[in-house]
């Protein structure tokens, strides 16, 4: 067998494709490949479909392979162009390749694969390519799959922000939090996301009217945006943003005591963490901080939070009395924080209690929101929003891509 006839098997060419040449340049570590069409071949034409169009002309291109061993590839062909009765001067599309590309399917689909366990820029340096030009790779899939996604059977939306970079630039993220999976990522943290999200499901085969619930912080801009484009929509307040507002108010408590006190010096962490997480040493020194006799501010503010844990323990009849007897207990502590984040309950009463109706929360938006940090972190952060936002769908949007194997 010829060398030609086994690479044109390799590449699985069909005709009227075929291998003319190979050359191997050991001083550059390159194999060039060049393909060629026999005389009198006829083409199809990309634009409407007429075929059994003879070659006007021909454009030659080159094309970037998979690596032959350690060595790169390349393919190179005569690119027929056809004069097509109804469409003019057409070049016609290649099997090994999309239209456009200077790179074959089979490359593509190796960085697809490769740029979800890897940063573009290590890629980029593992093939010698500019990480621009595989970024475009990643553009262009992302954007195709996305386009054929399908969110008509959405109904429970988690929705929460992720930092894109130090200071004040977020991207919104909307959860299919019964697939999870990305429905979509946009700039910003204001209602407006949460309009630009209602146009999207939209554009994707969703109705707006179907989704049930959505779980959220207590965003003021999330709440305005929900009951404005999503009026039907029942809003669950997430579990763990409800908890941090309890956390921070503690803290806060311990910050203007320890000024005073201190007995406090080296023990934030202590009054943050759940009993059953804390160290063996640090559950001995909390004991030693929460006896009466120290009459510490922040033990009492300790209680208060970890007595609100035990809300989500309740049952939905014994809920809300449990809720108000606790209302109660903080707005009379005479601890400001603690009254303040009470009086932040209140104001969102009811989608504090929906949890009981809907028991949705955004832990799966925290563990998404993780990998997309541990992916910021490896590439060292992304030039852009919407190099976030490609690699955003493509670890957690669960796209379909139509990738060659």
């Amino acid at each position: 067998m010829k060398d030609t006839e086994l690479l044109q098997m390799a590449l699985g060419l069909k005709p009227p494709w075929q291998v003319s040449t190979a050359d191997f340049n050991p001083d550059e570590k390159r194999l060039d490949i060049r393909l060629d069409f026999p005389k009198g071949s006829t083409f199809t034409c990309p634009k409407c479909g007429l075929s059994g169009v003879k070659a006007h002309d021909t454009v030659e291109k080159t094309w970037r392979h998979l690596n032959f061993f350690q060595h790169e590839a390349y393919l190179t062909a005569r690119v027929a162009r056809i004069d097509c009765k109804k469409c003019g001067i057409r070049l016609v599309d290649v099997p090994w390749a999309r239209p456009g590309s200077g790179f074959t399917l089979l490359f593509e689909a190796m960085i697809m694969i490769l740029a979800k366990a890897m940063p573009v820029k290590t890629v980029a340096e593992f093939v010698r390519e500019h990480d621009t030009r595989l970024w475009r790779i990643l553009h262009h899939y992302v954007g195709e799959a996305r386009k054929a996604a399908d969110h008509s059977q959405v109904k429970h939306v988690g929705m929460d922000e992720t930092s894109r970079r130090r200071g004040h630039n977020y991207v919104s993220l909307f959860v299919d939090l019964d697939e999870t999976r990305v429905l979509f990522a946009t700039g910003g943290k204001d209602a407006s996301t949460v309009d630009r999200f209602k146009r999207d499901l939209t554009d994707h085969g969703g109705n707006p009217g179907a989704i049930e619930e959505m779980c959220c912080d207590m965003s003021p801009a999330f709440i305005s945006g929900v009951e404005k484009h999503f009026p039907e929509a029942h809003i669950t307040f997430d579990k763990f943003h409800v908890l941090k507002v309890l956390n921070e108010a503690v803290d806060q408590v311990r910050r203007e005591e320890s000024k005073g006190r201190p007995v406090l010096k080296g023990s934030r962490y202590l009054w943050l963490k759940n009993p059953s997480n804390l160290k063996a040493s640090q559950a001995e020194q909390l004991e030693q901080l929460t006896i009466k006799k120290l009459n510490l501010k922040t033990s009492r503010a300790y209680h208060i939070k970890l007595n609100f844990q035990e809300f989500y323990n309740q049952t939905a009849r014994t809920v809300e009395t449990f809720l108000k007897k606790w209302y109660f207990w903080a707005t009379h502590s005479r601890l400001e924080p603690m009254k303040k984040a009470a009086y932040t309950i209140k104001n969102h009463w009811d989608g504090v209690l929906r949890w009981f109706t809907s028991r949705i929360n955004n832990g799966i938006l925290e563990g998404i929101n993780s990998l997309i940090q541990a992916a910021k972190a490896r590439a060292r952060g992304y030039r852009t929003e919407r190099t976030l936002i490609t690699m955003i769908y493509l670890i957690a949007g669960k796209l379909k891509f139509d990738l060659p194997t």
